[in-house]
């Protein structure tokens, strides 16, 4: 569920790219979804089975958030390349507080986040009880930290080869097409 390249992985990966608070952007898209996740396997596993409208209601929002994003992605592939990279990249660094917030913004108000902790998570956890049950909340928890820090570094390394405009383009493009493949697979 955390693998897929969405909206989080996708601010994280450009975050690490551009050097840029990458391990703050990270431990923030953690921290909330282990709290989703919480609140997915010990509170509200319940919506899974009671709330279809809280379910409609994340499905549409999820599919509306993913939409735009996509296209937000693919006007960003297709805008003419800046030619000086190192101004460009000057220019896109955020600041500390605006890397937290944008950060929040990507996970707090994006409802495909909710629908992969909260309800699918939440969900799976119905048939476990007692320790089974914290296992799995733990197991899920940890697979989060370590992806988004593991996305986060990696995304860094490898920074010289991935801020070339043609790979940019195709980071950009793939980024797009996932997000619409989520987007049509939610409405499915």
């Amino acid at each position: 569920m955390i693998i897929p390249i969405g909206a989080q992985n996708a601010f994280v990966i450009n975050q690490g790219i551009k050097r840029n608070h990458y391990l703050i952007a990270a431990t923030i898209c953690m921290l909330c979804d282990i709290g989703l996740i919480a609140l997915g396997v010990f509170g509200s596993s319940s919506l899974v089975t009671e709330g279809d409208l809280v379910y409609q209601a994340l499905i549409w929002g999820g599919v509306i958030f993913l939409f735009s994003y996509g296209v937000m992605s693919f006007k960003k592939a297709f805008q003419s390349p800046v030619h000086d990279v190192e101004l460009s990249s000057n220019r896109n660094m955020l600041s500390f507080k605006f890397v937290i917030f944008s950060a929040l913004v990507v996970t707090l108000l994006n409802p495909h986040v909710y629908l992969d902790t909260v309800m699918i998570l939440g969900g799976a956890s119905l048939k476990y009880t007692g320790d089974e049950k914290i296992k799995f909340a733990i197991g899920c928890m940890l697979a989060s930290a370590a992806w988004f820090y593991f996305l986060a570094i990696l995304a860094a390394r490898l920074a010289p080869w991935l801020s070339n405009q043609k790979v940019q383009k195709a980071i950009d493009i793939v980024v797009g097409t996932v997000m619409w493949f989520i987007a049509v697979t939610l409405i499915i």
